[in-house]
């Protein structure tokens, strides 16, 4: 199952071992957009790949998204199924109290990747 292409507003991940990245990436198009996609087992080219999800797994994605993003933001969690069986994450988000910081650092996004910002920037 494919379900589209990487964005500005919407982000892939191959899986949860990649949350870091997803969380800057949260960041980043909160940053330019004030909203946006990220998802956890679609690789870069919208294949679903799926990812094991276990009785804790939205709980630790919840707690490590509120500690890492400032100011806190909304958002909401789901556990998606392919066509053919594979379990994916979908986490949707907005804010609007930008800028946003991931990590204590400031990020923007371009096309699909995720650039810091400068203190220059962030001014």
């Amino acid at each position: 199952m494919n379900i589209g292409r990487e964005s500005e507003l919407i982000e892939f991940k191959k899986s949860t071992s990649e949350t870091k990245e997803g969380i800057i990436s949260i960041a980043s198009i909160l940053n330019k957009h004030g909203k946006g996609e990220l998802y956890f087992g679609v690789k870069d080219n919208g294949d679903v790949t799926g990812v094991e999800i276990g009785k804790d797994s939205a709980r630790k994605l919840s707690r490590d998204i509120s500690d890492a993003i400032k100011p806190p933001i909304w958002y909401e969690i789901t556990t998606k199924h392919s066509d053919d069986g594979k379990d994916f994450i979908e986490v949707v988000f907005n804010g609007s109290e930008a800028p946003y910081s991931a990590y204590g650092r400031y990020y923007q996004r371009f096309a699909d990747e995720d650039r810091q910002i400068s203190d220059i920037e962030l001014e």
